[in-house]
């Protein structure tokens, strides 16, 4: 069963029809909410990764899979669910559902296999429900006022902590949602992910790098938020708003994009990386 280029576009225009409100809806998110402002970028990542390994794919036995008509229904049924009942989450989730569908119901398991990562990887343009982004971003909140309440101290700065307020004698700090270090968390993991695929070969290397970007974005957080009260305390309040504030949260982002590179460079020095042949 395989697919002429003509059906290859109807099936496309289909797919983009049928989800139009959906992605109109989640680019919007992705352009208002610097939350999830990456989303940008996870969908060219992927078409890059399917066009790195075009010749790789071409020599994959196709073999359509009856049970891919089946998934291609659950993610119908999904999207049908949730733009009726508001729920914008499964409506984004199906659209994934909907792709692993078509990719078994016409190419096969195998074609799917080969295809896995780059297909999980467009998770990470879906934004996390609220409720659930609630429950990380307050307990991020919590440790990074923890942070700086403890290292503050040792600086010189007397600092009384009240949840994630942390009252300096120059004046109070908040640790907002915007400072949780959510933002960074979020953007760093999926800038690790890419590095790794670009960068390095093992797939254990990969994975540890996407991992060890949540240590580091959390770390790097908490370090900013020191910084915020060391300036608050020795050179002027207003620097923890405006312009500052947002040249430090830049800057703290460079830095663990520096972290993470040598991380990795570590990694290589400590473990070697095997020549071929």
């Amino acid at each position: 069963m395989s697919l002429r280029p003509w059906q290859v576009v109807v099936l496309a225009a289909l797919l983009f029809w049928l989800y139009f409100p959906t992605l109109e809806h989640l680019v919007q998110q992705w352009w208002h909410d610097p939350n999830f402002s990456h989303g940008f970028f996870v969908p060219l990542f992927t078409a890059f990764i399917l066009w790195h390994d075009r010749h790789r794919l071409r020599a994959v036995q196709v073999r359509p899979r009856w049970l891919g008509l089946g998934i291609l229904l659950i993610g119908l049924c999904a999207l049908v669910l949730g733009q009726m009942g508001a729920e914008i989450f499964l409506s984004r989730i199906s659209l994934l559902i909907v792709l692993a569908g078509l990719v078994i119901f016409f190419l096969g398991w195998k074609f799917f296999c080969a295809v896995l990562f780059p297909w999980a990887v467009l998770a990470l343009m879906i934004p996390i429900p609220a409720i659930v982004f609630s429950q990380i971003t307050f307990p991020l909140q919590l440790l990074a006022s923890k942070v700086a309440s403890t290292a503050l101290p040792w600086m010189g700065v007397p600092v009384l902590r009240e949840g994630n307020v942390i009252v300096l004698p120059a004046m109070a700090l908040e640790v907002a949602d915007a400072c949780s270090g959510i933002r960074s968390l979020m953007s760093l993991a999926t800038l690790a992910i890419i590095y790794g695929y670009l960068m390095e070969r093992s797939i254990a290397v990969r994975v540890f790098l996407g991992l060890a970007a949540i240590p580091i974005a959390v770390a790097a957080n908490s370090f900013r938020i020191v910084g915020t009260g060391l300036l608050v305390q020795y050179w002027d309040p207003d620097k923890a708003e405006g312009f500052f504030h947002e040249f430090q949260g830049w800057l703290i982002f460079v830095a663990s994009l520096a972290m993470l590179y040598l991380l990795h460079r570590l990694i290589r020095m400590l473990w070697p990386e095997k020549s071929e042949g």
